[in-house]
């Protein structure tokens, strides 16, 4: 007999087994390229992975609750690694009025919605989605999934990430140091050319001392930094009500 009652999986959920306004948790990636050595859709993967251990992190200090994942979305804002073969974006307006539709939608029976992103080049549209959303009395939020102190695109923190989570996906061998330039400073130059024009290979840090060991220890960070986050939210939410 197939049990609905401990899984945060939505997509797998026949319509009765959805509970009254449950939270929904939707993680948010890209399909971009990754450097010579990760797969197109790996922030998709850490996105997700964070969306659900942090769904876990969250019935488990409030088993009354219900948290639950929709399946991620994917195909996003990357317009700045549009050079590299493999890279699909919907731009900027698209993935805004995505964004605003898809809670519009899930507001007819869902709780708090949180977007959990894991593409900075989401973020204004993220931010605009939200804005808009809230204006209209809908209940979201987002939260980004970033270590402190990681490197930019490709490096070792997503090289470390996907060494944990999909060590099949990685090819070690072809991992190669890039351009290893603080962000900030890079940032003009990503704005005028894109990132084929600060970095041949898209990697932006050094991935060659990326490890699985590592990954695991960055996971549980980001689980536990987007569990708090939306822990804040939700207080933040309730002292507003008052």
């Amino acid at each position: 007999m197939t049990t609905h009652a401990h899984t945060g999986d939505l997509a797998r959920r026949p319509w009765p087994a959805v509970p009254r306004r449950p939270m929904v948790l939707v993680p948010v990636g890209s399909f971009e390229q990754h450097g010579p050595h990760l797969p197109l859709d790996t922030d998709t993967r850490i996105a997700d992975a964070v969306a659900r251990g942090a769904a876990r992190r969250l019935r488990g200090r409030r088993p009354e609750d219900t948290v639950l994942v929709t399946p991620p979305i994917t195909f996003t804002a990357s317009g700045e690694h549009q050079d590299f073969p493999g890279t699909i974006s919907i731009g900027h307006e698209a993935l805004r009025l995505m964004l605003v539709e898809l809670v519009r939608s899930l507001s007819l029976w869902s709780g708090r919605v949180v977007f959990v992103n894991g593409h900075g080049g989401n973020v204004s549209c993220l931010m605009r989605a939200v804005a808009e959303l809230t204006d209209e009395g809908r209940d979201v939020v987002w939260v980004p999934c970033e270590p402190v102190g990681g490197d930019a695109h490709a490096g070792h923190t997503e090289t470390s990430l996907l060494l944990h989570l999909a060590p099949d996906q990685v090819d070690m061998t072809a991992a190669v140091r890039g351009n290893t330039t603080p962000i900030r400073e890079l940032m003009p130059a990503l704005r005028a050319e894109g990132v084929g024009g600060v970095s041949p290979t898209g990697v932006l840090g050094d991935p060659t001392g990326a490890t699985a060991e590592a990954g695991a220890r960055l996971l549980d960070e980001l689980v536990a930094d987007v569990a708090r986050r939306v822990d804040a939210t939700r207080a933040d939410r309730k002292r507003a009500s008052q």
